[in-house]
């Protein structure tokens, strides 16, 4: 298997991007959203890579299989969302979700942010013990701040403390 690679966007990989999250969300996970849904797609750049946000992607053989992006959400804190990962890319301790991840909360550190938080749906198992194996904690919904971008699907939500 060849190496994972990762790295920022750039306008030029929007339409792989989409590509890769629709693919997921619609064929794995039977969401019937569209780009019109979710308006971050249409600007990947400007609603994630200003403040102390970015968008990341991993890519394999010069094909996307990863994205993760963060949001500032002011006060130091940030939004961890966007984050999809091929199937053939997932499962591993140190695989292409946990490079994507480290490389983010690294980058966040360093760029000043103190706490990131995400919301997911209770469909999601995989990523709750991803997420919690990762420093991540379960926080109520009352507990997020107002400026917390909110998906209707989402209905658990998670913190992690930077140090």
């Amino acid at each position: 298997m060849s190496s994972v690679r990762i790295r920022r966007f750039a306008p030029g990989d929007t339409e792989a991007v989409v590509a890769l999250i629709l693919g997921i969300q619609r064929d794995e996970f039977g969401l019937s959203l569209t780009v019109a849904d979710q308006p971050d797609l249409s600007d990947i750049a400007g609603f994630y890579q200003s403040g102390t946000g970015d968008f990341l992607l991993a890519e394999r053989d010069g094909r996307v299989v990863g994205t993760i992006g963060l949001r500032d959400i002011g006060a130091n804190r940030t939004a961890l969302r966007k984050m999809f990962v091929a199937a053939g890319a997932r499962g591993h301790v140190h695989g292409t979700a946990q490079m994507l991840l480290d490389r983010l909360v690294r980058d966040a550190r360093d760029r000043g942010v103190r706490e990131i938080l995400l919301g997911t749906t209770e469909r999601f198992l995989a990523a709750h013990r991803f997420y919690e194996r990762n420093g991540f904690v379960s926080v109520a919904p009352g507990a997020l701040p107002d400026t917390f971008p909110r998906m209707a699907v989402d209905t658990r939500f998670y913190a992690r403390t930077l140090g």
